[in-house]
């Protein structure tokens, strides 16, 4: 992932990307479960995987987009619907394995489009949070992250 810029050299960020290294890392798994066949695997995976985007997106949606709305409103609106659009497909195997039999084939487009959201968040949204943000917007991401953890701010890695 990327680490030109320096803005990993701030918590927040660093971990929201450690957090997208997990999903990257998920997601490789899925496609070794795709491959094989094993679609109850992937649905587990699945879980997993929105486990870890839980609280990411939490942190993302109510604290770093709020502050980079007002200068990028379409760019923020487009990586909320992308969100959403991976969230429902996920959501489909909160329960176990889903029994429609085209849900593989939508995970997998699914996490593609994942994929490449993540890299528009780690070359686009982080550079310029590093950017724009003031002290007060970093606070009030830290403060969002400190709530859905639970207050325990650093992640495992």
């Amino acid at each position: 992932m990327c680490e030109y810029c320096g803005c990993q050299a701030l918590e927040s960020i660093d971990q929201l990307t450690s957090e997208h290294d997990t999903v990257v890392n998920l997601i490789g798994l899925v496609r070794d479960a795709h491959r094989d066949g094993d679609t109850p695997r992937m649905a587990e995976l699945a879980r997993r995987i929105s486990a870890v985007l839980g609280p990411h997106t939490e942190v993302e949606e109510h604290g770093l987009f709020p502050a980079l709305t007002d200068d990028f409103p379409e760019k923020i609106a487009v990586l909320e619907s992308e969100h959403r659009r991976v969230e429902a497909v996920l959501a489909e195997a909160a329960d176990g394995v889903p029994a429609d039999p085209g849900w593989p084939a939508r995970l997998m487009d699914a996490l593609t489009l994942l994929r490449d959201h993540i890299l528009k968040e780690q070359d686009g949204v982080f550079p310029a949070a590093l950017a724009f943000l003031s002290i007060e917007q970093w606070e009030a991401v830290e403060a969002v992250r400190t709530r859905v953890s639970g207050g325990a701010t650093q992640l495992s890695r």
